[in-house]
């Protein structure tokens, strides 16, 4: 996968961007097509010091500055200068001091997006100790899984239920020392029990630190079903964040107005975590939302009012949606249908002047979409708070129209691509040069390489430096050729511009950017009597469903168990009874994974797979482009309604 190709292409510059000089990448071909694609990093490396330093560097520089806000229970905000925060994440580390955390401990942190996990994040690092973040939605095998395998002797949850069905398993857990709550005030009170812990201790630990020292272990589903740690060091934070932020200047470095940010993702995904670490860095102001629903959402919006928003296609897919069912159920639908066409082909054309494809949208266009601002865009833009004028969007692709679309209604969109081995982005849409359908170029430091067989690999400081793996004595190297393997399929244009066409592996992300293994789920149904094959579907879909066909062995015998007349299986796709028991078997299925893995509906198929139809290879594993292509009307039906 290492094999050297021609030499690099000289690459352009784009001097007449209003921020940093940006620097097309360098292309390398092979074959008559682009195999390797690389941008220079924008931000010098970190030899020393740690993200540990961060608060304490912004309390230094400007103490007053406000460097997040805080939500309360009443759903008030109320501001954070540098120096309150510090002070903070001081005095949570000496809590954890004093309990006795000693420097590499693993505390693992079970909670929503909440102001206290990024509390807890940087005053574990003050305290020299590794986070272990782990979803609040976690089955109690994976929470198990993931304490036991990282070796975590605290566990900090979110609410007291949380570390209630954790009981059971405590006893499996001798590495677990500790368990705190935050609804309980435990945070509060690590900050009241470190009074007595010298500020001294702390710098000490800080100290110790360094670019190469493991951060923490993020860990994420295998192809196994069984989670891997992800061994991500302060270093593979900064090269990240440092070059995010000088690329990605018109939301880090704006200069109109206070850049702000609300983060409502999983800080247990290592997205939301890197674009968190963003904003300490950058001191762009960040908010905490920990609920999607939009009754909860909508008002954390309109009280917080972010200039940018970290989200998933789902979300802007959501957004959409619902603007346009409020139009249709208020009779507007043929305006909001016009307004979405004028916003495309205004993005459109938007796109084209900045690649130097076209002339950009002409009058009869601007005007259209003036026209258009105050009866569809600018609702939207107030849904979102009314001051959104930039999004950063990963975790599947978004689609060439949508993004056009939200880009003819103002709000830019930042398209990344990247994994959790790659703290987040390895690509991302540059500022003033985007490609629509596409996942942007390299991020700066990193280099993009198509493999023979079309599998992306990435190499870059962002790259983790292995997997976890106590039993081998700790960390297995994940690129020991320098290469990452992401198992997605891609494709590079002439200007480095990185297509998605497919993935590799079987591992499935649903279009809210949850990683799920269908072959643990596949493998515990198929064993059911009634079930003869099951397949897991959801990649880039919003929630997880199941094609079941049925046995008739099994179905025979089930009948006649229950004094019924055998009939084909096929004459019992609808069958109420039959739809029950699967339906149990699924229930049981789900216990072993979190709420966003579990099947939420299935569809029983009137036919088996087959070799001789090309629904199963000869060693009988299933080819899903086939069984997707063939049925089809069934796998859609599962995600009507």
């Amino acid at each position: 996968m290492s094999t050297p190709l021609p030499s690099f292409a000289p690459s352009a510059a784009f001097a007449d961007s209003p921020g940093p000089t940006l620097v097309a990448p360098e292309t390398r071909r092979l074959d008559g097509a682009v195999r390797e694609a690389y941008v220079p990093p924008f931000a010098p490396p970190v030899r020393h010091g740690s993200l540990a330093d961060l608060p304490f560097d912004n309390a230094a520089a400007v103490p007053a500055a406000v460097v997040l806000s805080r939500r309360s229970a009443d759903g008030r905000w109320s501001d954070v200068t540098a120096a309150e925060f510090a002070a903070q994440v001081l005095a949570v580390a000496k809590g954890l001091i004093s309990e006795g955390l000693m420097p590499g401990d693993r505390i693992a942190i079970m909670a929503r997006t909440t102001y206290e996990w990024t509390l807890l994040d940087f005053a574990a690092w003050a305290a020299g100790l590794v986070t272990v973040p782990v979803y609040p939605t976690s089955s109690l095998f994976q929470v198990r899984w993931i304490l036991q395998d990282s070796g975590a002797v605290t566990l900090v949850t979110e609410t007291a239920a949380q570390a209630a069905a954790l009981g059971p398993e405590l006893d499996r857990l001798p590495d677990l020392r500790h368990l705190w709550i935050m609804e309980k005030g435990h945070v509060d009170q690590l900050a009241e029990l470190g009074a007595r812990v010298p500020d001294a201790e702390v710098d000490v630990r800080r100290g110790m630190l360094s670019p190469s020292t493991l951060a923490t272990l993020i860990y994420t589903s295998g192809t196994t079903g069984r989670p891997k740690g992800c061994v991500l060091t302060h270093g593979n934070f900064f090269a990240e964040v440092d070059n995010a932020i000088e690329l990605l200047y018109p939301v880090f470095k704006t200069q109109t107005e206070d850049p702000s940010i609300l983060l409502f993702l999983p800080m247990s995904h290592v997205f939301g975590r890197m674009v968190a670490v963003a904003c300490v860095r950058a001191r762009v102001r960040l908010g905490h939302a920990p609920s999607l629903a939009p009754e909860d959402l909508l008002p954390d919006l309109a009280a917080f009012r972010p200039t940018c928003l970290l989200t998933i296609p789902y979300m802007l897919e959501k957004v959409f949606n619902g603007a346009r069912a409020k139009a249709e159920s208020g009779g507007r639908a043929t305006v909001f249908d016009r307004a979405v066409s004028v916003a495309v082909r205004y993005g459109e054309a938007m796109e084209a002047r900045q690649t130097g494809s076209g002339g950009g949208p002409g009058r009869a266009l601007k005007t259209a979409r003036s026209f258009y601002d105050p009866l569809v865009y600018r609702k939207i833009r107030n849904a979102m708070g009314g001051r959104v004028r930039h999004v950063i969007c990963g975790g599947s692709p978004l689609g060439r129209r949508l993004a056009a679309f939200y880009a003819g209604a103002g709000i830019e969109i930042y398209e990344g691509y990247g994994l959790t081995e790659t703290t987040a982005a390895a690509t991302v849409t540059p500022p003033l040069q985007p490609r629509l359908g596409t996942v942007g170029w390299p991020l700066p430091g990193t280099r993009i390489r198509i493999a023979a067989d079309g599998e992306i690999l990435i190499a870059g400081d962002q790259v983790l430096h292995g997997y976890w793996d106590p039993q081998a004595g700790g960390v297995v190297p994940a690129a020991p050729d320098g290469w990452f393997p992401t198992g997605d399929l891609g494709s590079l244009d002439d200007e480095g511009y990185l297509t998605i066409t497919g993935r590799k592996k079987e591992l499935l992300i649903t279009a809210g950017g949850k990683s799920v293994a269908p072959a643990p789920l596949e493998n515990w149904l198929r064993s059911h009597p009634l079930i003869s094959q099951c397949m897991v579907l959801g990649d880039r879909r919003p929630y997880v469903t199941a094609l079941f066909t049925l046995d008739p062995g099994g179905i025979t015998h089930w009948r006649r168990m229950n004094g019924k007349h055998p009939v084909p299986p096929e004459l019992l796709t609808d069958d109420e009874e039959v739809r029950a028991v699967l339906q149990r078997a699924v229930d049981e299925a789900n216990k072993l994974v979190s709420r966003p893995e579990s099947i939420r509906r299935f569809a029983v198929l009137p036919r088996d797979f087959t070799e001789w139809e090309g629904h199963l290879t000869p060693s009988l594993k299933l080819r899903r482009d086939a069984i997707m292509r063939d049925f089809a009307d069934a796998v859609e039906g599962l995600y009507e309604g």
